[in-house]
């Protein structure tokens, strides 16, 4: 039984077709269909039901996918292990942040490329919250705080953030001088979200208003620079504009809570081991490059 069957018949059965599969391994619909008719053939079985909107795993496939998934780890793994140079090999799929993920994380994945000749990445760049497991993502990079999940997560470096605005802003509406306050300005949001803030050692939550509204950190950043309102944005990419004077900090004493970026994965009993060198490269990263984070001195 080819590996290469097995992996190709979980991407399908995680995108839900085989167009959607080729696209994925960046292969042709023509050898997703002959490796898939090749592994239903080996095990006697139907795997898939084929239909116009796609394919729908059978009652069998649903049960071999998890096996075949769990087999395509551990050979994946043990290609690694067997590399005398240590060289990692097979595909990386991350999942990223838009907002900084293009500027702050893309030239650690780039490197990780150059070390390692063999590795396949591919990265996905948006600001929504991807469902690593059903569209088929080894890990993902995460930003702020995390929701309470099943998946396993690593600490790679701290994120600072604040309250910033223009100066025009703040000449034109004054500025907020309590978090209660921010009700009554523009404030620059991603949607409906809530904003907490350390009051006198304690966490607060303001659910704040505004008509502008965007769904990546760089377009409010955008709107901040031209008066439009107030953001909470973080601090790597607010940095050089409070260095210029062109974004000011607002309610300075009362910081948004410490947070973090992550790596974060499905569970399971061990990471693979490009994961884990991913990790360690981000880590890396934020202790050698601090100013690129906004947390130099």
């Amino acid at each position: 039984m080819d590996i290469e069957d097995l992996q190709t018949f979980v991407v399908v059965a995680d995108t839900g077709g085989i167009s959607a599969a080729a696209r994925r391994l960046g292969i042709a619909k023509s050898v997703v269909s002959r490796r898939l008719a090749k592994l239903e053939a080996e095990l006697g079985v139907q795997l898939l039901a084929r239909t116009t909107r796609g394919a729908a795993l059978t009652e069998a496939g649903a049960i071999f996918r998890d096996h075949a998934a769990r087999a395509g780890a551990e050979i994946d793994t043990a290609r690694e292990t067997m590399q005398p140079d240590g060289a990692l090999q097979g595909r990386l799929r991350v999942a990223m942040p838009l907002t900084f993920g293009p500027t702050h994380f893309a030239h650690v994945l780039a490197e990780m490329a150059r070390r390692n000749p063999m590795l396949r990445i591919q990265s996905d760049y948006s600001d929504r919250y991807v469902d690593l497991i059903a569209e088929g993502f080894d890990c993902a990079i995460r930003v702020g705080h995390l929701p309470d999940s099943d998946l396993l997560a690593r600490r790679v470096g701290p994120i600072r953030g604040q309250l910033v605005a223009s100066p025009e802003y703040l000449a034109a509406n004054g500025a907020p001088e309590s978090p209660a306050d921010l009700t009554r300005h523009e404030a620059l949001m991603q949607g409906t979200e809530a904003w907490r803030l350390t009051v006198e050692g304690e966490i607060v939550t303001v659910q704040p208003q505004g008509r502008y509204k965007a769904d990546n950190g760089t377009a409010l950043l955008a709107a901040a620079l031209a008066g439009i309102g107030i953001g909470y944005l973080p601090d790597c990419v607010t940095h050089e504009h409070l260095e210029s004077g062109a974004l000011v900090p607002v309610l300075t004493d009362c910081p948004p809570p410490p947070a973090a970026a992550y790596v974060v994965r499905p569970p399971g009993r061990n990471p693979a081991r490009k994961i884990r060198v991913l990790t360690e490269m981000l880590i890396e990263d934020f202790e050698t490059n601090p100013a690129r984070w906004g947390l130099a001195e």
